[in-house]
């Protein structure tokens, strides 16, 4: 048997899946009916139990191609939360039982609670912290106290890793890994750019003295607001390379930017969410993972609103025509996810093609 409660205090009774042991984490929804792998192994979900609204995960096992993560089969989710987790998995590509992955990185789940009853009181109430364990304390103040914080220079790589362009190399990048899922590179390098990846840690003068055509800002987990040296680092940048930022990479430019982000009721999460394109109104299907979005009356006078969230009008992307940058807030590499926006890429090749020639 296996508990997950809330910090408002209800508790749901389900059996053990994962590792054993107890999880403290924030509680989060996502909506993908399928993903469940690069979900786990998307470094944007650093300090968060994660929930799955689809009632069966797990029926097609892991397949190792599809790990988003630096490190082959790491996980970084704090906990884990499904309605049926499947343990006889039906799939050509199959390598092992997702249960096998929580075990190996060594995080806690839960099975048989009402995941749709879950997401209804995220949904209403807001996000909030929870605890997954084996024997309920008689205490629980200590779940509303946990706060994620530091995930990015934990999740973010330690050192300069080079990555060659899949054929002819075209245009150089420097990427600042906040988080980077591995299909953002991998866009970047079917585009014809060798990659070089960068650490958060990574100063301004590092990044621009390595001479690319171009930066990339990749996604990353938590409070944008609370990466400081990220954000002066970013300021130094703008205008001096063309750039291209992906969620938290939109967030901190924004900040960067002298705008401001806030906290979102209970975020973004899945491979549904549909984004308003202003200029030409025409509406996509995107993936994201999201928290925080950014405050787009805090940018006007400093960047233009370019798509918007058509469920709840929130900003979605921004451009800077004058500091040769783009950002949005959803992912247009889309692992898992629908492929509306992988264009995006193709504007940023043609950012820097027209600064080299």
């Amino acid at each position: 048997m296996a508990y997950l409660i809330l910090e408002n205090g209800e508790v749901f009774e389900g059996r053990r899946i994962g590792a054993a042991g107890d999880a403290l984490g924030e509680l989060v929804f996502t909506t993908g009916m399928t993903g469940y792998l690069e979900t786990l192994t998307d470094p944007s979900y650093a300090g968060q139990i994660v929930i799955q609204t689809f009632p069966l995960i797990g029926n097609y096992g892991v397949t190792s191609p599809d790990y988003e993560g630096k490190e082959i089969g790491k996980s970084v989710v704090r906990g884990y939360v499904v309605r049926e987790l499947c343990d006889t998995p039906s799939n050509f590509r199959c390598d092992f039982a997702l249960n096998d992955l929580l075990v190996r990185n060594n995080i806690p789940g839960i099975c048989g609670v009402d995941t749709r009853r879950l997401t209804r009181i995220i949904r209403d109430h807001g996000v909030m912290n929870a605890c997954i364990c084996e024997n309920p304390p008689e205490d629980v103040s200590f779940i509303p106290d946990y706060r994620v914080s530091g995930v990015v220079n934990e999740v973010s790589c330690k050192e300069v890793t080079r990555l060659p362009a899949f054929g002819e190399a075209k245009y150089k990048v420097s990427l600042i890994d906040y988080g980077v899922k591995k299909s953002i590179c991998e866009y970047l390098r079917v585009k014809g750019c060798d990659v070089s990846v960068f650490p958060a840690s990574s100063s301004a003068e590092k990044i621009l003295a390595d001479d690319p055509d171009g930066i990339a800002l990749s996604n990353g987990p938590g409070d944008p607001a609370e990466n400081v040296f990220q954000i002066e680092q970013i300021r130094k940048i703008l205008g001096k390379k063309p750039m291209f930022g992906v969620c938290l990479g939109h967030q901190l430019t924004a900040l960067a930017a002298g705008g401001k982000t806030y906290k979102l009721k209970f975020g973004h999460r899945g491979a549904n969410q549909p984004v308003k394109e202003i200029k030409s109104g025409r509406t996509y299907i995107t993936s994201q993972n999201h928290g925080y979005a950014v405050d787009a009356a805090s940018l006007a006078g400093k960047g233009e609103i370019s798509f918007i969230n058509a469920n709840d009008g929130s900003c979605e992307g921004v451009d800077y025509p004058a500091l040769d940058c783009f950002t949005v807030q959803f992912h247009p590499e889309a692992a898992a996810g629908p492929l509306d926006t992988n264009f995006l890429f193709d504007r940023f090749i043609g950012m820097m093609s027209r600064r080299k020639n």
